[in-house]
């Protein structure tokens, strides 16, 4: 079975089929036209019980504004995910646990995924538990809502499916994918305002050229993320 996605949405109009929208160009949209993967939209208000098809309501305790409602969003969520589905269901949330590249094979590796997509100030947190949602973060700031970071995320699952990528091999030497940053890439011309290719990279010698780039990814990531560092750092007692 191919990998299916149901987000769950106010606004579907940003996704394909109803528009082409980042996820219907590139590798994620040939992938989606060749049936690689399926992906469905679901209009949460349709899942509303009164006449203005009202999602959400003031926060107990008070403050400022709005949250959305359990009992609309578990119809909505019984509706994408009956029992049996096999598919995590995940919660766009800055407060959720940040999605790494591991969590990305994880999913692409699997059947699927429902994705809700928060708005307003957040969700009830009784439809969280009641409906055992994993909130996922990708990044510490805030969008206007889960639309956008749904969006990444499946752009990121969707390019490591079987067959998406053209050099499959390529993937294995991206960043984060060895615990490292990415080496830098060169392409001609030789010069480039008064700027040389490496002479390694043009030797012809595959083994001083992993060489280099490995050295390469190390710097790199010691400057730019130095957590990334300590986290290959064998733990001692």
């Amino acid at each position: 079975m191919s990998f299916r996605a149901s987000v769950l949405t106010l606004y579907p109009e940003m996704f394909p089929p109803m528009s082409k929208g980042p996820l219907g160009h590139s590798l994620a949209g040939r992938a989606l036209e060749a049936g690689q993967w399926a992906l469905e939209t679901v209009q949460i208000r349709d899942f509303a019980s009164d006449r203005h098809r009202t999602v959400d309501d003031t926060p107990a305790g008070g403050g400022a504004g709005m949250v959305m409602r359990a009992d609309v969003l578990a119809r909505a969520v019984d509706h994408a995910s009956p029992p049996g589905d096999p598919r995590p269901r995940l919660l766009m949330s800055p407060r959720g646990k940040p999605l790494n590249q591991a969590r990305v094979r994880e999913l692409a590796a699997g059947p699927g995924a429902v994705i809700l997509c928060g708005r307003f100030e957040g969700v009830d947190q009784r439809l969280i538990e009641a409906r055992a949602l994993e909130e996922v973060s990708i990044g510490d700031y805030i969008l206007s809502g889960g639309e956008a970071a749904a969006i990444v995320l499946l752009d990121a699952v969707v390019r490591l499916l079987p067959g998406v990528m053209g050099n499959e091999a390529s993937a294995g030497e991206e960043s984060f994918e060895t615990g490292l940053l990415e080496h830098p890439h060169y392409t001609r011309p030789q010069e480039f305002e008064g700027r040389m290719i490496p002479d390694v990279l043009t030797s012809g010698n595959h083994a001083k050229i992993a060489k280099w780039r490995h050295e390469q990814a190390l710097a790199l990531t010691a400057e730019r993320r130095p957590d990334l560092i300590a986290a290959l750092q064998p733990v001692t007692k």
